[in-house]
């Protein structure tokens, strides 16, 4: 944004709550010119965005938005200003913070934070993220949600066999351990209620079924919620889940948190937000980067567990020459790790953007497609050469010009002589001026 439209902008900070979000707008100049409190409904968002406009007309500025919060409480409002065509930028809450920091008394209310998200409109508006709603975002929402309920199952699945562990431990004491290799499988669960010894507290054989149930459960809905993501990424063409070490559960993680590819420029900006890009701090002569530690984290350890998988002995032979080699470079073997993330994310992003399938070795294939390439390119040029030869006028009526001989004297393979002989049109100067051109005798 140019100073001359910083200049001609109205700021409108919002924070959002559950049932009603505050509004503040100020000018370029930092001066609060309206504060309102709405409900969240269109009709209270129709009301706003009249006031707005009302505001902006007599101040002679254009509106532009800003939320804390554009895919929770405040994703009604952000889809309805976007369906509305009005720029809409998502402000980071520690921003806001950071503001209210360096005031002399730090103070918070739904209006001062209003406020700070204008306040850091006006500072830096051009490194924040404009919000985006489009088709591809509501379907990564879906993934996403999908993705996250499967966790806090995965995560009530995991203290449910830890309680179970102690259950059975009181009543076969190790020997439990023995009797199945999966002691919580279907034929597991259905073994341990009906295998229970009588002499048993009544209390323990109850607190044995309940949980057997309840991780009887879970188990089918994890179940149900894979197979819905399976679908689901299989319905919308997404092609990440065929790359090696990429199942379908990393892929809806990648997918949901990512959004829209179209968000990142680049697969530098995308490594910057997953946190996958080292941060520098240099001083003088001392150039040297650090680990960053922000980012988004749950896109981060995804592609984490990537490449691990990558590097493991089922996973990818490139992958793990690349690995070696950055250990033979001396780097350690969590650097080299960090690395083959930060190449996981180019992998991410072309396949995201392009919207095709897993190639490992699509280095080589390159090169093969290029060398076709440059063949298949030299003969059009020899072709195309041969056809401006054949079409050429002659410069001399009745002599071939020096390109036509030349051509003749290839095709001929060196029976140049015999070639212009043969020629009842040339003459003898042009025979003894070609003969010294191609150093015959």
């Amino acid at each position: 944004m140019t100073l001359q439209e910083r200049a001609s902008t109205l700021f409108v900070g919002v924070d959002v709550h559950k049932d009603t979000h505050t509004v503040v707008g100020l000018s370029p100049f930092g001066e609060r010119l309206f504060e309102k409190t709405i409900g969240n409904y269109e009709k209270n968002f129709e009301s706003l965005l009249a006031e707005v406009d009302e505001c902006a007309a007599a101040q002679g500025l254009t509106p532009c938005f800003g939320l804390e919060d554009a895919h929770g409480y405040g994703e009604r409002l952000a889809t309805f200003l976007t369906h509305a065509r009005r720029s809409v930028m998502y402000v980071p809450p520690v921003l806001v913070d950071r503001e209210r920091g360096r005031m002399t008394h730090p103070e918070k209310n739904d209006a001062l934070d209003a406020q700070g998200v204008a306040k850091v409109m006006i500072q830096g508006i051009d490194r924040l993220p404009h919000v985006i709603v489009s088709e591809k975002m509501k379907r990564a929402s879906v993934i996403k949600e999908l993705s996250q309920d499967r966790e806090y199952l995965v995560k009530e699945q995991t203290r449910l066999k830890n309680q179970l562990h102690g259950i059975l431990h009181r009543i076969w004491n190790t020997a439990y351990q023995g009797k199945f290799k999966n002691p919580f499988g279907k034929k597991a669960l259905r073994h341990w209620p009906r295998a229970v010894p009588k002499s048993v507290p009544s209390f323990l054989v109850s607190s044995l079924k309940r949980k057997v149930r309840r991780l009887s459960s879970i188990q089918e809905e994890v179940a149900e919620i894979e197979k819905e993501l399976n679908e689901l990424m299989e319905r919308e063409c997404y092609t990440l889940s065929t790359a090696s070490g990429c199942g379908t559960v990393i892929a809806a993680v990648i997918i949901g948190e990512i959004g829209d590819i179209a968000r990142f420029d680049s697969p530098a900006a995308l490594a910057k937000y997953a946190g996958c890009a080292p941060r520098e701090h240099s001083s003088g002569k001392t150039i040297r980067h650090r680990k960053t530690r922000g980012g988004n984290r749950r896109l981060n350890y995804a592609l984490h567990r990537m490449a691990l998988s990558q590097i493991s002995g089922t996973g990818n032979e490139k992958a793990r020459e690349y690995f070696q080699r950055k250990v033979s470079e001396g780097k350690s073997k969590v650097q080299a790790l960090a690395c083959l993330r930060r190449q996981m994310v180019n992998i991410v992003w072309m396949m995201l953007k392009t919207n095709t399938p897993y190639d490992a070795c699509w280095k080589e294939k390159r090169e093969e497609r290029a060398a076709l390439c440059d063949e298949h390119t030299a003969q059009e040029k020899s072709e195309e050469r041969k056809k401006a030869v054949l079409t050429e006028q002659p410069k001399k009526r009745g002599a071939p010009m020096l390109c036509e001989r030349r051509l003749i004297l290839e095709m001929t393979h060196g029976s140049s002589r015999n070639v212009l002989q043969r020629e009842d049109r040339v003459d003898k100067n042009t025979m003894m001026e070609f003969q010294c051109e191609m150093n015959m005798p």
